[in-house]
C-alpha cells in the first residue's frame, strides 16, 4: 500500500534552519506531483513547495520563496525541503503529499488535489 513518512521536524530558534524528510513508497505511477504542506492552528492547510515529477519543475508559496528548498531523490524514493532563516510564523505541522493532478493544480499549489498525505511533523519556531 502507498506510504509516506515525514521526519526532521523540530523546536528551532527564529533565524534557524532545518531539513524535513519524507520517505515514500508504493506510488501509483500515475502521480506526477510531490511536495509540502503546512498547516497552523486555526488556519487551513495551505502549499510550501510542490515538484513536477514529470521534468524536475517546483513551485514555492511566496511566503517562503528565497528561504526553502524543495529537492527529489527519486532513486531512494525521499523528498526533502531544506528550510532556512525560520521565522515564528513558520511555526506549523508541516505534511508530504502526492497526487496526479492537473498543470493548474500544480501552479496553485492546491491542496484539495492532493488524497495522499503523510502523518505530518511539527516544527516550531520561537
Amino acid at each position: 500500500d502507498v506510504q509516506l513518512v515525514e521526519s526532521g521536524g523540530a523546536s528551532v530558534q527564529t533565524g534557524g534552519s532545518l531539513r524535513l524528510s519524507c520517505k515514500y513508497s508504493n506510488l501509483p505511477p500515475t502521480m506526477n506531483s510531490l511536495g509540502w504542506f503546512r498547516q497552523a492552528p486555526g488556519k487551513e492547510r495551505e502549499g510550501v513547495s510542490l515538484l513536477w515529477t514529470n521534468d524536475g519543475a517546483s513551485i514555492y508559496a511566496d511566503s517562503v520563496k528565497g528561504r526553502f528548498t524543495i529537492s527529489y531523490a527519486k532513486d531512494n524514493e525521499m523528498i526533502y525541503l531544506e528550510m532556512n532563516s525560520l521565522q515564528p510564523d513558520d511555526t506549523a505541522m508541516y505534511y508530504c503529499a502526492a497526487g496526479s493532478i492537473s498543470y493548474n493544480e500544480y501552479k496553485r499549489l492546491d491542496r484539495r488535489a492532493f488524497r495522499l498525505w503523510g502523518q505530518g511533523t511539527q516544527v516550531t519556531v520561537s
